[in-house]
């Protein structure tokens, strides 16, 4: 097994580990906002969604155990990979030499990285704290209303809308580097790739945006 463990710590083997664990957690988004998104059906809905997951959480502690893992190993492998970065030259990975956006895009990596990971530590305060470890509503499975409350505070509202536009701009470079891994950035298959990384990108960050919006300024907090 030593040359597996070799291999995986080298350049290449950080970068394969780095696209792997970024197409789940692309994948994972998508499942996620789906979730999301059935805050629009109103309290009943969203609740029953909630209290589903709660009837098999042996299996949805199981699948956040995995989705840590993949976490882990996503961020300790990107910090790797910018530390060496800097120490081999002042630029940043390119996705496309061409392009200057993505310069900026590949440069600012590890700071969006960075600032969507203490986003990502108070979001799960928030919500998964609130939800699994004895929050009064939650103990009432009014899910809903937890939701509704967090997102009346505007401060935290700006704060969630700004971390997912910068998600925007993590996502749109992380889906290009991670078909560029594997390969995909020729000239016949790339255009097609940075299209359908900005459209996911797109539909992630207005879908995900759209909710403290949502909840701030339409549905009015009224609890």
């Amino acid at each position: 097994m030593g040359w597996f463990f070799r291999a995986l710590n080298s350049s290449i083997g950080k970068k394969f580990v780095m696209a792997v664990t970024g197409i789940c957690l692309l994948l994972f988004l998508i499942i996620h906002l789906i979730n999301n998104l059935t805050l629009y059906g109103g309290p009943e809905i969203f609740d029953t969604v909630v209290k589903n997951l709660e009837s098999i959480k042996p299996l949805v502690r199981v699948i956040e155990l995995v989705l840590v893992l993949i976490f882990v190993l996503h961020i300790f492998n990107g910090v790797r990979l910018w530390i060496e970065n800097k120490k081999a030259r002042p630029v940043g990975y390119k996705v496309n030499g061409s392009s200057e956006n993505s310069d900026l895009f590949s440069r600012t990596m590890f700071v969006t990285g960075s600032i969507i990971f203490i986003f990502l530590v108070v979001h799960l305060r928030t919500f998964w704290v609130s939800f699994n470890l004895g929050h009064p509503l939650a103990a009432e499975h009014k899910y809903y209303q937890i939701v509704a409350e967090a997102f009346s505070d505007p401060l935290y509202s700006i704060l969630y809308v700004a971390a997912m536009i910068l998600l925007g701009f993590h996502l749109n470079h992380g889906f290009q580097s991670a078909f560029q891994t594997f390969g995909w950035n020729n000239k016949k298959y790339f255009p097609i790739i940075e299209k359908l990384g900005l459209i996911y990108t797109l539909v992630m960050v207005i879908g995900f945006a759209s909710i403290p919006i949502y909840f701030l300024f339409f549905y009015g907090g009224n609890l």
